[in-house]
Order: C-alpha cells, then sequence, then structure tokens
C-alpha cells in the first residue's frame, strides 16, 4: 500500500481538493488562502510530487488508484459522522468522478471542473487519437511542440507545424509535472470510461463545471455531455482550464455558491 501525501489547512467542514496534470498542486494556493477560511482543505498529490517524489520513477498511472487514494485520505481525516465535499480539476477531476462512483458514502458534494471524460462524446475515437498524437509529439519533439498540440486538440483546431524538435532529455519526463502527466498520466485517463448509471444514482451530490473561456471548446463539452447523461448539475466558473489559477478569488466564491446552494437544496 502506498504512502499518502496530502496537506491540510483551515477549519470547518472538509473539502478535498485533487489536482490536475500529475497532480501537482502547484497553481491552487491562493484559490486554497480564500477556501480556508470556511473549508478545512485537504489538497491530494496523488504521486508525491510535492512531498519530495518529483523526479523519481513514476508507473502508468490508474484512475481507479488515485480514487482509492482519495477515498483513504478521506478516512484518515474525516471523524466517523462526517462527510466531505471535492473539487476534481481536469485529470483529478476524472478521480473525483470515480471517486463519486465507486465510493459515495462519505462524500457530501462532489465538482469535477473540466474532467476530459471523452468517452461521453459521440467523437470519442477522434477525441482519444487527438491525445496519442499528443503523447507521440512530447516524446518526438518535447514539451514546448506537445503543450500547442495539446492546446489546439482541446480548441478544437488543427495543429501548428512543428519547426523545431527538442526531444525530452533522459529522465526529463520524471523530473517535469507536464512531462510526467503527458507520458504516464494523460492516455490512460482519457481512456477512462466513467460509470454513467452510478453518476445518475448520485447525480443529486454532483456537479459538472467548466471555464467561461473554454465554451465551445473540447473540455466544455465533456463537462456538459456528462452532465446531461447523468442528469448532474453544470456550472461555468471564471476563466478557462486553469481559471481556478487565473481568478482564484472569484473561483473560490462561485465554488462555495455552488456547494451552499447544493446544501439548500437538500443534496
Amino acid at each position: 500500500m502506498t504512502d499518502l501525501h496530502y496537506d491540510v489547512r483551515g477549519s470547518g467542514p472538509v473539502l478535498l481538493v485533487v489536482p490536475g496534470g500529475a497532480g501537482h498542486p502547484m497553481g491552487l494556493d491562493r484559490m486554497t488562502d480564500h477556501l480556508a477560511d470556511l473549508f478545512t482543505v485537504v489538497t491530494y498529490d496523488p504521486l508525491g510530487l510535492s512531498h519530495g517524489r518529483l523526479g523519481l520513477p513514476v508507473a502508468e498511472q490508474r484512475v481507479q488508484a488515485w480514487s482509492d487514494g482519495a477515498r483513504r485520505v478521506l478516512e484518515t481525516v474525516l471523524r466517523p459522522d462526517e462527510s466531505a465535499y471535492v473539487i476534481g480539476f481536469s485529470s483529478g477531476g476524472i478521480a473525483a468522478l470515480d471517486l463519486l462512483a465507486r465510493h459515495p458514502d462519505r462524500l457530501r458534494h462532489v465538482v469535477a471542473h473540466e474532467p476530459p471524460v471523452v468517452e461521453v462524446l459521440p467523437d470519442a475515437a477522434r477525441q482519444r487519437a487527438m491525445f496519442a498524437k499528443v503523447c507521440e509529439t512530447y516524446r518526438t519533439a518535447g514539451l514546448k511542440a506537445a503543450a500547442a498540440r495539446l492546446a489546439a486538440g482541446l480548441q478544437g483546431g488543427p495543429a501548428a507545424a512543428v519547426t523545431e524538435a527538442e526531444p525530452p532529455a533522459p529522465g526529463e519526463e520524471s523530473a517535469n509535472p507536464m512531462g510526467i502527466f503527458l507520458t504516464h498520466v494523460l492516455p490512460s485517463f482519457t481512456a477512462y470510461a466513467p460509470d454513467i448509471t452510478a453518476l445518475t444514482a448520485a447525480s443529486a451530490r454532483l456537479t459538472l463545471g467548466a471555464g467561461v473561456d473554454s465554451r465551445h471548446g473540447l473540455l466544455h463539452r465533456t463537462a456538459t455531455s456528462a452532465a446531461g447523461l447523468t442528469g448532474a448539475a453544470f456550472t461555468e466558473f471564471p476563466g478557462g482550464h486553469v481559471g481556478m489559477a487565473e481568478h482564484p478569488e472569484e473561483f473560490a466564491r462561485l465554488l462555495i455558491g455552488a456547494l451552499a446552494a447544493a446544501d439548500v437544496t437538500g443534496t
């Protein structure tokens, strides 16, 4: 059984934060600063990248392993009579959906922000191929070219031609969170098919979210499609895919409102 890596701050009801990418919580501090006034904010670091494990070998990641780890974190921090709020971003949003589908008992409400669950889309095969091309581009042309291809794919446009290839240096994949994400997280997580039946049964405790600036993009579409298929609520947040870092105070305010609304409606 692997060690659990997480940080706790603030006081109040437990709010578990599951970061995106490779699970490194970079960029979340300003948002959690605002949330810690009202919540006990527990930030989960699935691979321990912010806890001294960056640079160590990383295996292919599985959605279920992240959600099982999140469940174990909650079992550690919650009192027996408590339940938790959860927000997951991107790949962490996929883990949050899996957590709700398989381990709903201790969950008060779950928000999944722009989870790349392309399996809910009619053009899932095309989107999987796009992500596979992003991973291939990283290995052959480097991080800058892969990031450009990924951004174009998320926006639904063609990728610019690669003019200068800079393949990753030896050891870079495990030393860079984005390298870990592209090689060990993105392929398996974007192949994940959420349990629509289980999520529908728990839809009163689920909100799908997407950024206002992501409208007409792929991840706004996955969020709205997942909400439509499960009957869950849908909320727009400020900014785009990293709106929590771009507009931390406004993002936190809207998240607090969404969780309060869920409580008011008895969910």
